[in-house]
């Protein structure tokens, strides 16, 4: 390990050299990609050059304990410094975990109303506005792609691009079935109805990451339905996408232009690809992997949002928070972060074990 981090360090200085030549400074594309291979390694080096200055630190304060009148001082100082050993040596591990690759994508985020009628599309909205004001907080930028409305607040679907920094490195742990356990404001016995809702998070995939070919999509236009005015409705502006191969299926009809329609709905497509190749892979790789956090089984459970105790449980990691409403209004950090640990801390004891194999 100590190996790997003299490499990193020797890197992150070549490139901080490299940085200061007028040469890199202006060529626009090295310099960005000199700056970018900086700010992932960065705080790796930070932690190794505290962890290598507390080991010194600790080596003097272990020449004090020879000296009698300086015993007492020593000691205290040399628990200090262990601890804090330990806790930078445990930042470091934690570092060195390799990162997801998707975690600086934007989102494709998609709600649907699960079971439960009415109320399981009421909850679908409450859910894209939970994410919508959550993305607000982030400073992130949220596009609706295409909305499904069943009225009265109802959402039967809607589908969204999330755009910000590390969109997909919060979200990604919010896909699978959500359930929600109230009393319908129609409901007058005030019998509480149990209903779902799907989440979907998927990385934005661009270009580069999915080729499809143009022979494998059959693209239909037809007249837009629902509100929108004369020319939304007599105009074939909608359209439907279908990836042969795969089946899959996207349909676009917000944009009075076609040509912006097929846009939005290649966009999805583009993401949903991705993300099934993406599923391929991680059950190739982790078939056996009990815990599922950032790659999200959608066909489980993940939570369960009680509105008469204002309590919301995460199954996952057994997390129960009792701020229901603070998070519907979009106050999800408490919530993500424990999946962050969780996963981080899952992570840890995977790398430990190959090290353990390994050696």
């Amino acid at each position: 390990m100590f190996e790997k981090l003299e490499s990193v360090e020797a890197r992150y200085d070549q490139l901080m050299s490299e940085m200061a030549d007028p040469a890199v400074q202006s060529d626009a594309a090295t310099f960005r990609s000199h700056s970018k291979a900086l700010a992932e390694i960065q705080p790796l080096v930070e932690h190794f050059r505290l962890y290598k200055g507390v080991l010194s630190q600790i080596s003097a304060s272990e020449e004090l304990l020879k000296e009698p009148d300086m015993r007492e001082l020593a000691q205290e100082e040399l628990a200090s410094l262990t601890a804090e050993r330990d806790r930078l040596l445990a930042g470091i591990k934690l570092l060195l975990v390799p990162k997801d690759p998707n975690d600086e994508k934007n989102v494709v985020l998609e709600i649907r109303a699960g079971t439960g009628g009415d109320e399981a599309a009421l909850f679908a909205g409450d859910l894209f506005r939970m994410y919508s004001r959550y993305a607000e907080r982030q400073g992130w930028k949220v596009e609706v792609l295409n909305l499904s409305e069943t009225g009265g607040g109802g959402v039967k679907e809607v589908v969204a691009l999330v755009e910000g920094r590390n969109a997909y490195s919060r979200l990604k742990y919010e896909s699978g079935v959500h359930r929600v356990q109230r009393v319908p404001a129609t409901e007058a016995s005030g019998r509480i109805h149990t209903s779902t809702a799907t989440v979907a998070v998927l990385p934005e995939a661009e270009d580069v990451d999915v080729q499809i070919d143009a022979k494998d999509l059959r693209v239909d236009t037809f007249c837009s339905s629902g509100p929108g005015g004369q020319s939304v409705n007599t105009t074939y502006s909608a359209v439907r996408i279908t990836h042969i191969p795969s089946g899959l299926v996207v349909s676009q009809q917000d944009e009075k232009s076609q040509i912006k329609n097929r846009a939005k709905a290649m966009k999805v497509l583009r993401s949903r690809l991705y993300d099934m190749e993406m599923r391929k892979q991680q059950e190739a790789i982790a078939k056996d992997r009990r815990t599922q956090v950032g790659t999200g089984e959608r066909s489980e459970k993940i939570r369960t949002y009680n509105f008469r105790e204002n309590r919301i449980t995460d199954h996952r990691y057994h997390y129960t928070m009792h701020q229901l409403t603070q998070a519907l209004d979009g106050d999800l950090g408490e919530l993500i972060d424990q999946a962050v640990t969780h996963e981080n801390s899952e992570k840890l004891k995977a790398s430990e074990s190959r090290d353990a194999t390994t050696h």
